[in-house]
């Protein structure tokens, strides 16, 4: 999995990892270890992903694992909406590429300041189904960001 880099003004951490053949095993587990300085202000986490046009589901289920340098571990199971309700995609992007920044934790206080790791992994699951999907398909990348607050 690579990693791809862009740049915010406000964005204090981001980055991206692709998702080999754009199918999210259940099993694969997305990381990304960053650096808190900063135990005073405020700040917005995000999950960004994107999706092409093969990812077949109007929402997107994720359980998530933020891991504090003082081995406090928060675990979230969290969903988000992709498409509405006629089917077109939420994301932003002109081609059938589409990248959603999807609210984390908002005006969050990272208490600890050290390396933190935080985790997702897709827990998408057909209706009634207990298992989760093995392999989604049409998910490209998988990033975190986190951005100072206004």
């Amino acid at each position: 999995m690579g990693s791809l880099f862009a740049c915010n003004d406000n964005a204090e951490f981001n980055a991206y990892k692709s998702i080999a053949n754009n199918a999210w095993k259940a099993d694969e587990k997305v990381t990304f270890q960053f650096e808190i300085k900063d135990t005073i202000s405020p700040k917005n986490a995000f999950i960004n992903i994107r999706n092409n046009s093969v990812y077949a589901f109007s929402n997107l289920y994720v359980i998530t694992e933020l891991n504090f340098p003082d081995k406090t571990i928060v675990i979230d199971t969290l969903q988000y909406k992709m498409a509405d309700a006629n089917g077109r995609f939420l994301g932003n992007g002109f081609s059938e590429i589409k990248e959603n920044k999807l609210f984390y934790k908002e005006r969050k206080i990272f208490p600890v300041a050290g390396i933190y790791s935080f985790t997702i992994r897709q827990a998408m699951r057909k209706n009634g189904a207990v298992d989760p999907i093995n392999a989604l398909q049409g998910i490209q990348d998988v990033g975190f960001s986190i951005e100072k607050t206004k």
